[in-house]
């Protein structure tokens, strides 16, 4: 299997650094093809805009970026940055993203990499979305951390659901363009758990990871349980994320 690794972390001695490093030494042992992108090490560029086109521009009057990003892509005209990223995300069968979660959500260097390499055209088209996605056959999960504890991040704690915090990445990013994911692996606040906390957190990883083919996936509602308006049919119960019925 093929496996790239999205890492987002500025310290390469942070625990997010140790769990990566632990997600290539585990995948690896196992046989895959392991390969990282680490955007902070590489200083890749984060901000989406008219540098993300490489030859003349569709419309040089008005800077449309999804319209661009698809005549682009399909001239083979996006920046060497992006389109090394995309090569990488062509190869790879499962993708894992590493990262801390900052204001409930991801850093901007790892937003902004989905930003500008998720290019429309390649990772989404109309009617190429969550069932029919462009990446369809492919799995992704999250790795991340949090600063705060499980407490707090558990249904009825004041962060609120960890589920409903990273449903923006699971279903807005990750199932919109196909993806089967997984669970996320959280540790939480691991600065604040001790050496023991942390190599507890540590092989608890290592155990998901060598059974990652044994994890079920999250459960999203398929095409079939929406109406014409894309809202759950009548006596559908809502069971995905942070859908309800109403």
């Amino acid at each position: 299997m093929n496996v790239l690794i999205v890492y987002a972390h500025p310290e390469a001695k942070s625990f997010n650094g140790a769990m990566k490093d632990l997600a290539v030494e585990t995948l690896t042992r196992a046989g895959h093809d392991v390969v990282v992108s680490d955007l902070y090490a590489k200083g890749f560029n984060p901000v989406a805009g008219p540098g993300d086109i490489s030859g003349e521009r569709n419309d040089a009057d008005f800077f449309s970026l999804p319209r661009e990003q698809t005549v682009a892509y399909e001239a083979d005209a996006l920046s060497a940055d992006i389109s090394a990223e995309i090569e990488k995300l062509k190869r790879a069968d499962f993708v894992l993203f590493q990262f801390p979660v900052w204001w409930f959500g991801m850093p901007a260097m790892l937003k902004g990499w989905a930003d500008r390499v998720f290019a429309r055209g390649f990772a989404y088209l109309p009617g190429r979305k969550y069932d029919t996605g462009m990446f369809r056959g492919k799995f992704a999960m999250v790795a991340a951390t949090t600063g705060t504890s499980a407490d707090t991040y558990a249904p009825d704690g004041i962060d609120g659901d960890i589920l409903t915090v990273l449903w923006p990445i699971h279903n807005g990013l990750l199932r919109y363009s196909g993806f089967d994911v997984l669970p996320p692996f959280v540790a939480y606040m691991p600065g604040r758990v001790g050496d023991d906390g942390r190599q507890a957190y540590l092989e608890a990883y290592r155990k998901r990871l060598e059974d990652i083919d044994g994890t079920p996936h999250l459960f999203f509602h398929a095409a079939e349980d929406y109406g014409k308006n894309e809202r759950l049919k009548p006596g559908v119960l809502a069971r995905s994320g942070v859908q309800r019925n109403v």
